[in-house]
């Protein structure tokens, strides 16, 4: 159990974080200002603390007893399937975000917009996956702490996470895919 609790902990601070990143990436896109030392100062903090995470967390679903079998009833555990499928996807998308912007410079020299076009369409799923996996994941943190135990509190928390990861999903897609469109696809001519 202190596994998952230190795991529940990562998880929340993993979220303020990345709420954090997005926030100075959306800044960014939007006014076209670039400090590559604040980029890290937002950036690595939070990568040190989802591999932490990512860590724990495997070592969760695979180790203890309550980490497997999520498929025994997919109804009743549809949260736990999406969280994990969504956590499984994190990571080659995450490769991807990582070298979008010198992919995206690279295919606008030479002129490859439907590079672009696949590179701006694999960051708005990379932002659909991230915000679905804290909207489904916050909840289940805060029952681990044991800060939640009522049923109907989740439901009513999920559903503001869920319209608050929403916000920010919108938000960061036209902040960015703006941003990216102007800097590649009309510099490019496409």
């Amino acid at each position: 159990m202190r596994l998952k609790k230190i795991n529940a902990v990562l998880g929340l601070l993993s979220i303020l974080l990345i709420l954090l990143h997005i926030g100075y990436s959306v800044f960014c896109y939007l006014t076209f200002y670039y400090n590559p030392v604040l980029k890290l100062v937002f950036a690595y903090p939070f990568m040190v603390c989802v591999c932490l995470h990512a860590i724990c967390g495997m070592m969760i679903v695979f180790t203890m007893k309550d980490g497997g079998r999520a498929d025994l009833y997919p109804k009743q555990n549809k949260r736990t399937i999406l969280q994990r499928a969504s956590a499984a996807l994190i990571f080659p998308l995450l490769i991807l975000h990582i070298n979008t912007f010198s992919l995206m410079q690279a295919s606008a020299e030479r002129g490859y917009t439907v590079c672009i076009i696949l590179l701006i369409l694999a960051e708005m799923l990379f932002f659909a996956d991230v915000i679905t996996h804290v909207a489904v994941s916050l909840t289940n943190s805060f029952i681990t702490l044991g800060w939640l135990s009522d049923r109907e509190l989740q439901k009513s928390i999920d559903k503001v996470a869920y319209v608050i990861g929403a916000i920010f999903f919108v938000i960061s897609v036209y902040a960015i895919v703006k941003g990216q469109v102007v800097m590649f696809l009309m510099s490019n001519g496409g």
